[in-house]
């Protein structure tokens, strides 16, 4: 609690980063490699909510898209990885309970890689779909588009709590930026169990793990640009 307390956000130097909010993890009828269908109607909700939020602030919104190409002989660029060959030479799953496809996973051109039309980018939006591992600096413009927009605070939604969300909170930490992650808004296709441990480990280790109303709360000081009526989702 005392941390939180140490807390304050200032909208106009914080941006939200939502990390692969795409279909090929959260739209049961196609995904690829799915988050279970409660935890995607969970997320999706509540980060509708959130981007709202952020809207009447003019906060920045970007979102982050993973995508593959294909190149000739190989699959995908998924398939340098020797984990995830291992994983598809096991006929083993990362989905537990469902099965996972890496090599189908977001190939440039499929339907995985649209963003779920729920938090779908709007005017004003920006869109990274460069990433192709874990980080959604790693290999992108990330950094510069932060950098252009003045952001010393990054808040962290998308999947998987315990992998990309993670390990984009690292780069944000080693980057001296403040980390926020919002529970609300983050799920893992690996279990509760993993997505319980991504959130520990944030909020241990790296920054603040708030939900929508804390996150709302540290806003009340600074006055809206925007109206917005957050709870019924009208504006």
């Amino acid at each position: 609690m005392r941390l939180k307390e140490r807390l304050s956000i200032d909208p106009k130097r914080t941006a939200i980063v939502a990390i692969d909010m795409h279909r090929g993890h959260l739209d049961p009828a196609v995904a690829t490699m799915p988050v279970p269908p409660d935890e995607c109607r969970r997320v999706l909700m509540n980060t509708k909510k959130l981007l709202l939020l952020a809207r009447s602030y003019k906060i920045p919104i970007i979102h982050v898209i993973l995508k593959y190409r294909e190149i000739p002989g190989l699959g995908t660029e998924a398939a340098t990885n020797p984990f995830w060959v291992a994983i598809e030479a096991a006929k083993e799953t990362l989905t537990p309970g469902r099965p996972s496809k890496i090599v189908l996973h977001n190939v440039e051109g499929s339907v995985g890689t649209e963003i779920m039309p729920e938090v779908a980018p709007e005017a004003g939006d920006y869109v990274i779909s460069s990433k192709r591992r874990l980080s959604a600096f790693y290999g992108t413009d990330l950094e510069l588009l932060l950098r252009a927009l003045k952001v010393d605070t990054t808040v962290l939604i998308g999947v998987n709590t315990n992998t990309c969300v993670l390990c984009t909170a690292f780069e944000a930490f080693n980057r001296d930026l403040k980390v926020i992650v919002v529970s609300d808004c983050v799920a893992s296709m690996y279990g509760e169990d993993l997505h319980e441990f991504g959130l520990q480990n944030l909020s241990r280790c790296l920054g603040w793990v708030l939900d929508i109303e804390e996150f709302e709360s540290k806003l009340r000081g600074h006055t809206p640009l925007v109206k917005a009526q957050i709870h019924n989702g009208q504006s």
